[in-house]
């Protein structure tokens, strides 16, 4: 989601909500969507709330801190690795849904599609700042981030990245990151060691696509128009939005969603980790930021199973 993937997320409504994306905070990539560079300064102090009391605070600290993350990044993409000639040898292999395959795939350069932020690049500095100030996301900030270029590889991205590359595979960044931050993310993934065939490669928020009309941040018409050009065999990314339009951004759509694709997992589709944002975490409070953390906060916690 693609980052943290928030670019779009104050604005999103129940149909346009997937991503919520910072794709490092409130994403296009889905709801907690990061998106850019220059902190706050190191004195700055937190205003509306406490940073120890922060959300966030957890799921920032798995990211960087845990082994158990790494593990898992590390454990998907070697496994993805693993079903790469399965995918390349099956004439019909195709990692769109039918509904975004608009043209026949067989024939066409194979390809992977890869969300970037939480997917390919780790922004977890860029919420530990937010942590840290007591602060939330936000484009300003999250394009500052985007321009200092200092995100790290996602743990086991690159050596599937270029497996992939020596097989003839092409490498597509879909990215909930705009268009205007393409020169720096194309930078940051060539820096990380990411194959970057050439700027084509990367479809930001903003691609225009002919005769497609884009939802807020989803990312189905960019899918379409990468179908046009490739034979997707596998997709990866953060949040459900990356893999498949999400019309409707609540548990009940979102639990139906992942339930009628549940088999592609594990072989056309391949989820990472992010317990940091999300489209999930918006669904609890009727997508509705305009409310104040508080009564999103309460709102999360009135979602919880007690189990009663």
């Amino acid at each position: 989601m693609s980052h943290m993937r928030r670019s779009a997320a104050v604005s999103l409504s129940v149909l346009a909500c997937a991503v919520m994306a910072l794709s490092a905070c409130k994403r296009t990539e889905t709801a907690a969507a990061p998106a850019e560079a220059a902190p706050a300064a190191a004195a700055a102090k937190p205003e509306a709330a406490d940073a120890t009391a922060n959300d966030n605070l957890n799921a920032v600290l798995w990211m960087q801190r845990s082994q158990e993350y790494r593990a898992i990044t590390e454990q998907t993409y070697r496994s993805a690795a693993d079903h790469l000639d399965k995918a390349l040898k099956e004439a019909n292999w195709d990692a769109l849904v039918p509904e975004e395959r608009g043209n026949d795939a067989k024939g066409l350069k194979p390809a992977v599609v890869l969300d970037v932020d939480e997917t390919v690049l780790d922004n977890s500095p860029y919420q530990a700042r937010l942590v840290r100030d007591g602060k939330e996301y936000d484009e300003v900030t999250w394009a500052q981030w985007v321009a200092e270029k200092k995100a790290k590889a996602i743990p086991g991205v690159v050596d599937f990245a270029k497996a992939a590359n020596a097989k003839g595979v092409t490498l597509l960044y879909i990215s909930n990151r705009a268009v205007h931050l393409k020169e720096a993310t194309l930078a940051n993934l060539r820096s990380e060691g990411l194959p970057v065939a050439d700027d084509s490669v990367f479809l930001g928020l903003g691609t225009v696509v002919e005769g497609c009309e884009q939802n807020g941040s989803e990312k189905n018409c960019r899918r379409r128009l990468a179908g046009q050009k490739y034979r997707v065999l596998m997709q990866f990314g953060d949040q459900l939005g990356d893999f498949v339009e999400v019309t409707a951004n609540t548990n009940e759509a979102r639990d139906a969603l992942q339930q009628q694709y549940h088999d592609w997992f594990g072989e056309r589709w391949w989820m990472l980790p992010n317990p940091s944002y999300g489209g999930y975490e918006p669904a609890q409070f009727n997508n509705d930021y305009s409310q104040s953390r508080e009564a999103r906060h309460d709102a999360k916690r009135a979602a919880l199973d007690y189990a009663p």
